[in-house]
């Protein structure tokens, strides 16, 4: 009984711990589907990311970066984003359309 006592109390604190830990979502997954917390998506984009980044993060939001020839549709659903870029090629702002 001693030994099952001994190997069971660790395994206990160690749950113990495991649910304490905190939950907090993984800031840099990807957001799937087209953007709906404009909020978050301002915040991300205040960070100036690379394109590369913001492909990572945004995979479903078509990215339209300077010189892109795009064609003229509306879209309403915040699916397609024309980017700002700054001297080093970060995205510094831009617009849905």
């Amino acid at each position: 009984m001693k030994k099952l006592a001994f190997v069971l109390l660790p395994l206990l604190e160690l749950c113990a711990c495991a649910a304490r830990a905190p939950q907090t979502p993984d800031a840099a997954a990807p957001v799937a589907g087209f953007v709906t917390d404009l909020s978050a998506f301002e915040a991300f984009v205040a960070t100036q990311p690379t394109p590369e980044q913001f492909r990572a993060r945004y995979p479903d939001v078509l990215l339209v970066l300077p010189g892109t020839i795009t064609t003229k549709e509306l879209r309403l659903n915040h699916s397609r984003y024309f980017a700002q870029l700054d001297a080093n090629s970060r995205i510094v702002g831009g617009r849905f359309q």
